[in-house]
């Protein structure tokens, strides 16, 4: 399942080409804004990937995107969770900030990747390779 919150829309295509290459690799996938989770998809995955855009000043203060709406999602204890970002000029701590979210609601975060908007095809194929060499049994 992929979960995103996008301001204008580069959130929304990265979260759309995560799930794109999680199919092409052979996993189900499910893409929802966070406003709008498909819960008996949430409880039915196996991964959960949450995306957020950074919001803050250039280079001091950034973090995920609308955060509240990031505290809001449904609990996931005992959900394996991979996280990025997508940023323009710095993600600074946005995906420690995005992980520890996460793992208040319960979320076993195994890692996060910042996806550069202007590097967005290659920064998700590398995301979702790292996430696959994670969660994949060898």
């Amino acid at each position: 399942m992929v979960i995103y919150e996008s301001l204008t829309g580069n959130t929304r295509k990265a979260a759309g080409l995560v799930a794109g290459a999680l199919e092409s690799a052979g996993w189900a996938a499910t893409v929802c804004n966070v406003t709008h989770v498909d819960m008996q998809s949430l409880a039915a995955a196996d991964l959960v990937v949450v995306g957020s855009w950074t919001d803050g000043f250039i280079f001091v203060g950034q973090r995920p995107g609308r955060a509240g709406r990031l505290k809001s999602l449904p609990v996931m204890y005992g959900k394996k969770c991979v996280v990025f970002c997508t940023y323009a000029i710095d993600p600074g701590q946005t995906l420690e900030k995005l992980s520890g979210i996460l793992r208040a609601r319960g979320a076993d975060v195994l890692g996060g990747y910042a996806i550069r908007r202007d590097r967005m095809t290659r920064d998700v194929r590398e995301f979702v390779n790292r996430t696959l060499d994670v969660v994949t049994p060898a």
